[in-house]
């Protein structure tokens, strides 16, 4: 059996978010259908229906948007039979284009707050860890060949942690992602092989990383949604401390950084005579600095 890693992005475009963090959760295969099931339950019981009938979808950026933590403090929780009620009203009203009502948007609020603590409650059920490598959103990248066609010293960082992983468990693992853009992504997997196959840490690494991803629709995929949210989750409210200093939204660094402090990967390895410890999460100021940076 083997572990998959799902994978997504956040703030890649360097405008809104943070950070510019890749990553995302790892599921062993033995626990991936149990929490398929789970997250549709989970879904039903928030919402009343599923999202995808009505042309949206599982997403950090909508689940946890400022106004809809707005529209779920306007009343006292209501019922799970009012709230599914009511979200499936709006999002009725939505195909319709209609405007809802006051205690439509309370439900539909409460909903999304609901099923973003509930996913986290599944991943730590089901044995997940999270695997994710941040930047600075002001790194622009040097016009050189190596910039260019060489994976990422965060990427790199972030395949390091995961092989530390999946050597301690003794189980090869899988790269699952969210498909974006087909040329970004083929870029993405180029640099990705040349660094596995080219480079001595890579080819040592392929003993327990497949490095050949497959690409998911992320909204047909329920763990690359989880990862989603992960990741959202990370750039607006997860800091390692003296050393992420950008903005957080302290009612997502409050609910939700204590699920990626507990999930994330913690292991001890040892270089010479020295041990020290690792952990899934890393920042990388300066990604295509030599290896020296990483925090």
């Amino acid at each position: 059996m083997s572990y998959l890693l799902f994978m997504d992005e956040s703030g890649h475009d360097h405008r809104t978010m943070p950070y510019e963090v890749r990553g995302g959760v790892t599921l062993h295969a033995s626990k991936l259908w149990p929490f398929v099931q789970a997250m549709s339950r989970l879904e039903y019981s928030s919402f009343g229906s599923y999202l995808r009938e009505f042309r949206t979808e599982l997403k950090g950026s909508k689940l946890l948007e400022k106004k809809r933590f707005k529209w779920a403090a306007q009343a006292p929780a209501l019922s799970d039979e009012e709230r599914r009620k009511h979200c499936r009203a709006l999002l009725t009203k939505g195909l319709e284009h209609k405007t809802p009502t006051r205690v439509e948007f309370t439900a539909f609020g409460q909903a999304s707050l609901e099923m973003a603590t509930g996913m986290f409650e599944l991943l730590h059920q089901h044995g997940a860890q999270v695997f994710a490598a941040a930047i600075p959103r002001s790194v622009s990248r040097p016009p050189t060949f190596e910039a260019k066609e060489f994976l990422r010293k965060d990427h790199v960082f972030l395949f390091e942690r995961y092989f530390y992983f999946l050597e301690r468990e003794q189980q090869h693992g899988l790269l699952i992602m969210d498909e974006v853009d087909k040329t970004d992504d083929r870029r993405f997997v180029r640099r990705l092989e040349s660094y596995f196959q080219r480079t001595h840490e890579g080819r040592r690494r392929a003993a327990w990383i497949v490095p050949a991803p497959f690409f998911v629709s992320s909204d047909m995929a329920y763990p690359v949604q989880a990862a989603d949210l992960a990741i959202y989750c990370i750039n607006w409210g997860f800091r390692l401390r003296g050393r992420m200093d950008e903005l957080v939204r302290a009612e997502i660094a409050s609910d939700f950084a204590p699920w990626l402090e507990r999930m994330q990967f913690h292991g001890r390895r040892s270089r010479g005579d020295t041990e020290f410890e690792t952990f899934g999460i890393v920042y990388v100021p300066d990604p295509y600095e030599p290896r020296s940076g990483v925090q």
